[in-house]
Formats: C-alpha cells, structure tokens, sequence
C-alpha cells in the first residue's frame, strides 16, 4: 500500500539558520517527497549580509525563495536598518505581514518555535512563536487583515521543541559557552521524526550559513567542531508538539495536517 502523500509545509522562524537547525530534516523530507516546501523569516532584510545565507540554505533544502518579514535582530541593530526590531513591532503589524504569506503560500502544515524560544529562549525567537500561533488562527477568517489575500486555514501548526531527555548532548554542549538550556517535558513532545536519511542535506543547508559557522558560540560553529559521527547523531532526530487541533500524537516519521 503506498503511504498517503506528505503535506505542504511552511516554517516560520526568526533568523537565518533557524530553519535549517530546528526543521531542515523535515524540509528536505517533504520535498523529496514532492510536497512543497517554504520558510518565512521574521528578520534580517532582503540586503543584509545574511540573506544570501539564507537563500543558499533554502535551495539545499528545497525550500524556494527566502520569505523575510523584514525586521531587526533584537541584538543586531545592522541587520535590518530603518526596520522596527521585531520584539518593537506593533504584533497587529507583524501578524499581518505574516497571514499575507500563509494566505499566498497556503500551506497544509506550518511550522514554528516553541513558547520557550527554543533551547536559549531568545526573545525574538519566544516573539514569531506569538506571531505565528495567532496569524495561523486568523489567516482563515475572512474579516481580518483584508488586505493580506483570500482566507487561508492551515491544517496543522507545530512548534519545534527539545525534551528534557533528548536534549541531553546538545544542552552540555550549549551550556559549555556559556548559553542557557529551555526544555519541555517529555509528555510535551507530541511527533519525533528521525530525519537521519536526509541529515546530509541538513547538515548542507547549516554549512550554508558560513558567518554563523565560523563563528565559536552559535549552534552552527559548535556543530561544525564536532566529529561527524557525534553531529550526525544530534541532528538526525527532529522533535515537534502539535498546537492545533490538539496537541495530539502524531506520526512518527512524518508531519501530517
């Protein structure tokens, strides 16, 4: 019996590299199934020096044309000049800007950072949490954010997530430059997804953000001083809760609206 085809996805995350560290395994997944496959970035501009990065990671993955909301790092004034920093930005605003790309791309499945801020809790991460859990609850009702498009309601909405026991390599190695560890409990994790046969093309889509990779304390550098056998394991396992209509228990090896 043939397996029932892999759904649209589109993630939403806060930085360039975001994508790649926290959903490249399902990305590629869906892709090389056929499905189609987007990011929307809630920061950096189209002229920054990170957006070729970005667009680099995203033809590894599959993933199309970078999709950027356009607003500021909360601890990079450079990456988005003249742009609200994105903790600043009006939320109304920055939902809106959001729907506009749910309701273009129409995605089955979105998926985004958890209510932590993932792992170090950074705030611009715990912020497109906020806005994506509310555009993806607006974008299919007609009397908002007219202007966005034609209604659009996602299937589906997953944050991207670490357990309290799977997170135990990782975390050592966060904690040991110095950065915090944010977990979930276990019963949190709703759908693990063993992206091992696509950890090559995630592994390729991190190594397209060389400035992140060059440097010592992002994720992308410390995975990149790893020996291979010890990143793989790290980054063949992707963890996620289902937020809507749920949490509820999903597949084991794939994401389904």
């Amino acid at each position: 019996m043939n397996s029932p085809p892999l759904p649209s996805l589109l993630g939403v995350f806060a930085h360039p590299d975001d994508e790649s560290l926290l959903a490249g395994g399902v990305l590629a997944q869906h892709h090389a199934a056929g499905a189609r496959t987007g990011v929307v970035t809630a920061t950096w501009a189209p002229d920054s020096r990170r957006a070729p990065e970005l667009a680099a990671a995203l033809a590894v993955l599959g993933a199309g044309p970078p999709r950027l909301l356009g607003y500021g790092d909360a601890r990079i004034p450079e990456s988005a000049p003249g742009e609200s920093r994105l903790v600043d930005a009006p939320l109304d605003e920055a939902i809106g800007r959001l729907v506009a790309h749910i309701r273009a791309f129409r995605p089955e499945v979105v998926v985004t950072h958890d209510a932590l801020g993932q792992l170090t809790g950074h705030p611009d991460h715990v912020r497109t949490h906020q806005i994506t859990v509310l555009a993806v609850a607006t974008a299919g009702l007609e009397p908002f954010y007219p202007e966005a498009g034609a209604p659009w309601q996602p299937s589906a909405l997953y944050a991207a997530t670490h357990s309290e026991t799977g997170v135990s390599r990782l975390g050592a190695l966060l904690e040991r430059v110095g950065k915090s560890v944010l977990t979930v409990p276990d019963a949190y994790v709703t759908t693990t997804v063993d992206v091992s046969p696509w950890a090559g093309v995630k592994w390729a889509a991190i190594l397209a953000h060389q400035g992140e990779v060059a440097r010592e304390r992002p994720l992308p550098g410390i995975l990149a001083r790893l020996p291979e056998a010890e990143r793989n394991e790290i980054i063949s396992t992707e963890s996620f809760t289902r937020l809507t209509p749920g949490p509820v228990a999903g597949h084991p090896c794939r994401l389904l609206a």
